[in-house]
């Protein structure tokens, strides 16, 4: 029969996974703004509130994201990740025009319009990945949310680390990469990556939970093999580029497990099973694992079942408007912004506050930021997973904890201490990335995966919110307080005092979202109950059989 490499078959749908790894991978160029912000500052001679307003509104290409959302329950995902790919070009194309000098700096407004378009550039990636593989693995939505959020955020360093390695770290070249790199790669996921069947038996389950084990491990590998470069200081031409080829081989390393399971195919062509069409991605998460739900339904009278227009429950689908009718919507939507708003202000302005505390290379920090990033997401998908199968422990108590962290990590980088900004950026990486990668799964675990596309890029709104709020008004403005103006019209700020009160200000943000975040674990305590109670019942029926 032959090797079955179709998109529709299991070893499509686990090429389809590693392609997306590779969309992420690539697609937190966002986060990458620090690299070349003072390329842009120097050659536009902006003020740090022009600057950050810049930023700002990259982040507000976000806010556009509902356009991916509503696009993601109408449209193809090859079409979502075009869109995506062409934009990000024109965006990042343009950028690198005026960072090269190939062009005069345009106007501030007009710079405004293509940052907004490189930021919205992702959440049509981000839209056509993560909905297609939740839906694709929904009983394992803690590892996938875990795994693609956590390569985004090492894509700031995959980026940082390979501009440095091979074009000794030039702002100019950097951005070229983010427009060629994305298109690219986008391109090839166009062709694999599509919306299948889920597991529908317990060996299936099994085997992807092994098969993630494997996708994590080599994501830990990447992690710490990006860590040991960044922390060894500078390198030769040669062993850069040495880097840079094994850095490559080990993103591509996961290839292995579609190819091991095309051989699997191909020696057991016969005994080749279909998986069950059932489900394709519509049913919420209680109402696809609760068989005697599904009973009493079957039970319940014609008339009555046609009759039931009962607004939806917390854990079944829910429109957009039906969710904007929760309490428990807005209390996630809040307890996000308090952790990602804070988080982003720290990204955006890492450049400004190393040197304010006077280091002149902080492409280190950014790196370790992004690096621990990564590990807050994907540790933080596994093991909220985990303990929910286990315990059923409701997502939103790691939310909580990653806010306290969070807290005690900007007193400390408040305090200015001798290595403060060292360990503030790995405190702030790794919240931020369990905030990140948990809020995905909660979201579908209590709205469904109906209209999730839409549900997922309503939360993002709070990246250009918080980046307007904690970053293009608190830093900005208290920073440009402190600051004394230049010869050129910017301004420039040296000492502690910087940024000490606009740290002080997110810690108590990030008290309030934990307080919230407490309190949506506290109100979703049954609807996780549940879930617990419907995978433990599924397994014991399954052991019984």
């Amino acid at each position: 029969m032959g090797l079955k490499l179709s998109p529709t078959t299991s070893v499509g749908k686990w090429l389809g996974f590693l392609t997306a790894v590779w969309v992420q991978s690539i697609s937190g160029n966002n986060y990458t703004f620090s690299n070349y912000s003072d390329a842009l500052k120097s050659l536009m001679t902006l003020t740090q509130l022009q600057l950050n307003n810049l930023s700002v509104a990259k982040d507000v290409g976000k806010a556009f994201g509902l356009l991916a959302g509503l696009a993601s329950d109408r449209l193809s995902t090859p079409v979502i990740l075009l869109i995506g790919s062409v934009e990000g070009f024109i965006g990042y194309g343009v950028q690198w025009l005026v960072v090269s000098q190939k062009i005069k700096p345009l106007p501030y407004w007009q710079m405004c319009i293509f940052l907004c378009m490189g930021g919205n550039s992702t959440t049509w990636m981000n839209t056509a990945v993560l909905v297609t593989c939740i839906r694709n693995f929904r009983k394992n939505r803690g590892p996938v949310s875990g795994i693609l959020k956590g390569y985004v955020g090492l894509s700031t360093a995959i980026f940082t680390d390979l501009c440095t390695a091979l074009f000794s770290d030039d702002p100019s070249t950097f951005v070229l990469m983010l427009a060629i790199v994305p298109f690219v790669v986008c391109l090839t996921a166009i062709f694999f990556l599509r919306e299948l069947p889920p597991a529908s038996t317990s060996s299936e389950e099994k085997e992807e939970t092994r098969y993630f084990g494997i996708f994590n491990a080599v994501a830990v590998i990447v992690a710490v093999y990006l860590l040991a470069f960044d922390i060894t200081g500078n390198h030769g031409r040669v062993l850069s580029q040495v880097f840079a080829a094994i850095l490559l081989i080990l993103l591509a390393s996961p290839l292995s497990i579609p190819v091991y399971l095309a051989i699997q195919n191909f020696i057991r062509s016969d005994s080749a099973a279909h998986p069950d069409p059932e489900g394709l991605a519509t049913e919420p998460l209680l109402g696809q694992e609760s068989a005697s739900e599904t009973v009493r339904k079957l039970e319940l009278p014609e008339e009555e079942q046609v009759v039931d227009q009962r607004p939806p429950v917390i854990g079944e689908d829910h429109t957009i408007f039906e969710a904007f009718r929760t309490v428990d919507f807005w209390i996630l939507f809040v307890s996000f912004l308090c952790g990602v708003g804070t988080g982003l202000a720290v990204m955006n302005n890492m450049g400004q506050m190393g040197l304010a505390l006077g280091y002149t290379d902080v492409s280190m920090f950014v790196s370790l930021t992004s690096i621990f990033g990564f590990f807050g997401r994907i540790l933080s998908g596994t093991v909220s997973e985990h303990f929910l199968k286990k315990a059923g422990t409701p997502r939103p108590l790691w939310n909580a904890a990653s806010q306290v962290l969070m807290a005690v990590g900007y007193i400390l980088m408040a305090t200015a201490m001798p290595g403060s900004l060292y360990i503030g950026s790995i405190v702030v990486g790794i919240c931020y990335g369990v905030r990140l990668a948990v809020t995905v799964p909660t979201a579908s675990e209590l709205f469904g995966l109906k209209y999730y596309g839409l549900i997922y890029n309503i939360l993002i709104l709070n990246l250009p919110l918080g980046s307007f709020l904690f970053s293009g008004l608190l830093a900005g403005l208290l920073y440009d307080a402190q600051a004394t103006p230049t010869a050129g019209g910017g301004n420039m700020c040296i000492g502690a005092h910087c940024y000490r009160l606009v740290f002080v200000v997110m810690a108590i943000a990030c008290i309030l979202g934990f307080g919230l975040d407490v309190l949506l674990a506290i109100r979703t305590k049954g609807i996780y109950a549940k879930i617990y109670a419907n995978k433990k019942t599924k397994k014991t029926a399954v052991a019984n059989n």
